[in-house]
């Protein structure tokens, strides 16, 4: 037997240790730039940094109709019914940089993507990943679910009941609630979030709303600004806004001059370059707070409910109001954000040192996320 040097086996360990994973990052939902939202974008920067390290890197995901991508897609479904490779029920592009496998259910397509990818392992996401996990070799692939929502009706399934899968939560809170309503012991791995794609010098000139809509505290929003006549607020649209939605929220506007609707975008630096505040006033469990994150950034503070992992989000880098709280007190502590210049200096100055903690650092978040593909239990 050949006598190997110490030196050279532990060489040999640590780039065996490193070698490239083929991760298959997956969700019901449609993808980018079919849908956008927190879920989508946590997802391509995750993609883009894990490919950026030498991994090998797909998604599969639902598809929609609409646009170029939704165009194409049907064609080719149909004409696969109709002819060659009836079995191929997903189509591929790669206008993101990287494969992204879609299908009008990726349940029913992705044990079939994992295996033409190759996948060494499986992050399912948001948009029921338990149903998705449920149909992969798990003995084959290690599966793990990035949990992002706390809304069991959005797992597609029981998580404890699923073996072979592992867990990761996107929040302290996620984490809690899942330890309390599954018994499981999840770890916890903030979303990722790019600084570069969200820093800007903004103007402060508004209080921005993101994501109009009546789970994410349209209502309060409604009142805040109604109340505020001197403040101008910029509403940003979602995605997921149909035409029914929008042609109510516009008619409810109609009635705030100080109100501007901003339709939905892919860049959000455009919306955070010219805002002062943000203004999250959810009133649903959200599992973690991404807008926070992302305006911290760049020394934007925040005035937000204490609906789930959005105080974890916010932290000292602005204020956290009950979600019983009169609309009183949400227009006092607005205002004193906007109108004391001291207490602003310090809030935002928070808000940038809470955007560089050890928590949200991207080669911190990375290195962890990889160490858990690699070595976590499942």
């Amino acid at each position: 037997m050949m006598h190997v040097p110490m030196e050279q086996a532990v060489d040999a360990a640590a780039r065996s240790q490193q070698a490239p994973m083929r991760i298959l990052l997956g969700t019901e939902h449609p993808y980018l730039p079919q849908i956008r939202g927190g879920a989508q974008s946590s997802t391509h920067e995750l993609a883009t940094a894990f490919i950026a390290r030498g991994h090998h890197v797909a998604v599969v995901c639902g598809l929609t109709g609409a646009g170029w991508i939704g165009w194409r897609g049907r064609a080719a479904l149909k004409a696969r019914s109709y002819g060659w490779n009836k079995r191929r029920n997903w189509v591929c592009d790669r206008s993101l940089g990287y494969e992204v496998h879609r299908a009008w259910f990726a349940r029913d397509a992705i044990a079939a993507v994992a295996s033409h990818f190759d996948a060494q392992v499986a992050v399912l996401q948001s948009g029921l990943p338990v149903s998705l996990a449920a149909r992969l070799d798990r003995t084959a692939v290690r599966t793990f679910i990035y949990l992002r929502n706390v809304e069991l009706d959005d797992l597609g399934g029981n998580p404890a009941k699923l073996e072979g899968t592992g867990f990761i939560a996107n929040s302290q809170f996620t984490a809690n609630s899942f330890r309390h309503s599954h018994g499981l012991e999840v770890p916890t791995v903030y979303p990722l979030v790019l600084p570069d794609n969200y820093r800007v010098e903004s103007t402060r000139q508004n209080v921005t709303f993101i994501n109009p809509r009546p789970c994410k505290g349209l209502d309060i929003a409604l009142a805040i600004a109604r109340s505020c006549p001197d403040i101008p607020f910029v509403f940003v649209e979602a995605w997921t806004l149909d035409s029914a939605e929008r042609a109510q929220l516009k008619q409810r506007l109609a009635q705030l001059p100080n109100v501007t609707l901003r339709p939905a975008t892919g860049d959000m630096r455009s919306v955070y370059r010219h805002a002062g505040i943000i203004l999250a006033p959810s009133i649903w469990n959200e599992a973690f707070g991404r807008v926070a994150a992302e305006a911290h950034i760049s020394g934007i503070p925040v005035v937000g409910s204490d609906c789930g992992g959005l105080p974890e989000a916010i932290g000292p880098g602005g204020t956290v109001v009950p979600r019983s709280a009169d609309i009183a007190v949400w227009v006092r502590e607005l205002r004193r954000l906007w109108q004391d210049p001291v207490i602003y200096a310090q809030t935002a100055a928070a808000a940038v040192a809470h955007a560089a903690r050890e928590a949200m650092n991207a080669d911190r978040q990375v290195d962890s996320l990889i160490d858990i593909l690699r070595h976590h239990p499942v």
